[in-house]
């Protein structure tokens, strides 16, 4: 995706989460990769101790990854949370590349879903 499509769709994002989960805060990365996890996992809005939260986020970072090739979906636990397998490492990215990076991954899984 063009650098300035991504950023445009990127204020979609931000907008429409905003909106829907922000309490009329603008949301960050780390709230909208919560909400993309919970999604996910299916469990619906509750309470979260810490530990499960930082778990929806790395799922969330799986599912949005695997379509480039760096996860793959296992299967669901007993618990109906959702467990990828690594399938190729990671390039080495720097902090402001992982981050468009997983910005481009967030805005192709909310047009994937016609969230925006």
């Amino acid at each position: 995706m063009r650098t300035e499509e991504l950023k445009n769709n990127w204020n979609l994002v931000v907008k429409e989460f905003s909106q829907r989960f922000g309490d009329g805060e603008e949301m960050d990365l780390d709230g909208i990769l919560f909400i993309i996890g919970v999604q996910e996992v299916g469990l619906g809005f509750k309470r979260y101790k810490k530990n499960e939260k930082v778990d929806l986020i790395h799922v969330a970072i799986c599912r949005l990854l695997e379509p480039y090739g760096y996860y793959k979906f296992e299967g669901m636990d007993e618990q109906s949370w959702p467990h990828y397998e690594p399938t190729a490492k990671l390039p080495f990215l720097k902090a402001g590349e992982q981050t468009l990076l997983i910005k481009d991954a967030i805005v192709t899984y909310c047009l994937d879903n016609e969230w925006i």
